[in-house]
């Protein structure tokens, strides 16, 4: 069985590694236009990524991670649903959705991504005096939430992984997979990222993103942040989410935690597998809330708005 749910759960991952290396294209497009949507960018200092600011002045926060390769308006409708009541911080990751590069670029060796983002959100919240945020963060985002919480256990109120598990490396080999032994694996599939051609990058990614968002009139969105995304920073941001193993940080998150996933997009991955996988990896956690959303692809938010939007309240809500 422990055989079946790596190869399985590889394929689920592949999919994903092809939908995140897309080559950059055009820089700025209306889909991600200021105007549009009527945001505010924070007066913060990083090459690292920009935040989107909306709601209630004064109210308490909410910083709100996209995955890799995304846009921050994956979060549209949460954010619209919550700036009524609560500030929300939209995180945009440099090299990510028509974010230039900056200080994520990368050279002929692949270098961090994930990590020193979560070290400037840490120095966002403290410069922008920020008392105890809730953290909410999506695939990738969900890692660096994760890695927030782990190394600035004060600086989090709470703490929501969307789809993510703290050791993707383990997919990628044989029970007992570490974070040194994946290497070879993790720079293999980060050469074939950064190399692709892009038309290769292109079919893949729309392949993918088929797989990974259910509801076929929300694809465009995601399709072109994937479309715009610096293939560089994706490719060394998606090496490093299957070298980073944060299981032996879980135990130095303080923050409650609540833990959205769905069944692995493979038919013979049943919600059980699912569900030993997710209790496997949270196992130095064991305050955190799992909880499985069914009829939903990975991009939870799109596929299942309603019930999303209500498990967000209810985590909000909770002391």
């Amino acid at each position: 069985m422990k055989i079946l749910t790596q190869t399985l759960a590889l394929g689920a991952c592949a999919a994903l590694t092809l939908a995140c290396g897309a080559p950059a294209m055009a820089q700025d497009h209306a889909h991600h236009g200021h105007a549009a949507h009527g945001h505010a960018h924070a007066d913060f200092q990083s090459g690292r990524f920009h935040v989107r600011v909306d709601g209630l002045e004064g109210g308490p926060d909410i910083i709100l991670i996209p995955g890799l390769s995304s846009s921050p308006e994956v979060w549209d409708g949460l954010t619209e649903q919550l700036k009524g009541r609560y500030r929300v911080h939209r995180i945009h990751v440099q090299g990510f959705a028509g974010a230039p590069a900056m200080d994520n670029a990368q050279g002929e060796t692949p270098a961090p991504v994930a990590a020193p983002v979560a070290e400037d959100i840490a120095r966002y919240i403290a410069e922008q005096g920020l008392d105890k945020p809730a953290v909410i963060g999506h695939s990738m985002g969900g890692t660096m939430a994760m890695m927030l919480a782990a190394r600035h256990p004060d600086s989090v109120g709470k703490l929501m992984v969307v789809d993510m598990i703290p050791f993707m490396g383990a997919m990628f080999g044989a029970p007992g997979t570490t974070a040194e032994s994946v290497i070879p694996t993790a720079d293999m599939i980060y050469r074939g990222m950064r190399s692709a051609a892009p038309e290769v990058y292109q079919a893949q990614a729309a392949q993918a993103v088929t797989g990974m968002i259910a509801t076929e009139s929300l694809r465009a969105g995601p399709l072109q942040d994937v479309a715009t995304s610096d293939q560089a920073v994706s490719s060394a941001a998606y090496r490093e989410l299957i070298v980073t193993d944060l299981r032996p940080e879980l135990g130095r998150i303080t923050a409650p935690t609540r833990v959205l996933y769905v069944k692995f997009n493979d038919p013979r991955m049943t919600p059980e597998i699912t569900d030993g996988i997710y209790r496997a990896s949270f196992a130095n956690l064991p305050s955190a809330t799992l909880i499985r959303i069914d009829d939903s692809a990975h991009f939870i938010m799109l596929d299942q708005p309603a019930r999303f939007a209500a498990e967000v309240e209810a985590f909000l809500a909770a002391e």
